[in-house]
């Protein structure tokens, strides 16, 4: 079905709008995924914060120019689903995760920062850990010397309470 042009305007302003917001843009191949396998895809990038969308290559051109996502723009050919994020990562651990499940699926590419991802920097892009585990990893970090601190501390004080209780011993005998 065709769009007039006040629908693609708005198609565009909505699109320039999501990748105003987005730090990251990563489009994958859909043909051949079922309407199941979409709509399971789709709400798990929408639990995650993903925007995924279907929209015409020339459209989606229109609406990147610009910004930051203008270095993909020649890419943009054949069936594609674009999803957009705010967080670094969602949208590239979103779209890798299904594919690995689903060979339909294929990652063609994307951009994050303003520089153009291969399909392995995708991949790579989706194995760096949330932002939740990273601080769960450094506040590991900060805390491992306190803790060890700690523990060689109690063994000490441990140690010296037994030589006294030995001391105590020796002089009651």
């Amino acid at each position: 079905m065709s769009l007039n042009r006040s629908e693609k305007e708005a198609v565009i302003n909505e699109v320039t709008s999501l990748a105003a917001k987005a730090q990251t843009l990563v489009f994958a191949e859909y043909r051949g995924i079922t309407v199941a396998d979409m709509t399971k895809l789709r709400a798990e990038a929408r639990s995650q914060g993903v925007s995924l969308s279907v929209l015409k290559n020339t459209l989606a051109r229109r609406a990147v120019s610009g910004g930051q996502f203008e270095v993909v723009a020649d890419q943009m050919t054949g069936p594609l689903i674009y999803g957009f994020s705010e967080d670094a990562v969602a949208a590239a651990k979103v779209v890798a995760n299904f594919a690995k499940t689903n060979d339909k699926l294929v990652i063609r590419g994307g951009a994050f920062s303003g520089k153009a991802l291969d399909v392995d920097g995708v991949k790579q892009l989706a194995s760096i850990p949330s932002k939740e585990v990273l601080l769960a990893q450094l506040c590991g970090l900060l805390m491992s010397p306190i803790s060890r601190t700690a523990v060689v501390l109690g063994a000490l004080a441990a140690k010296k309470g037994e030589g006294a209780e030995v001391a105590a011993e020796a002089a009651a005998a």
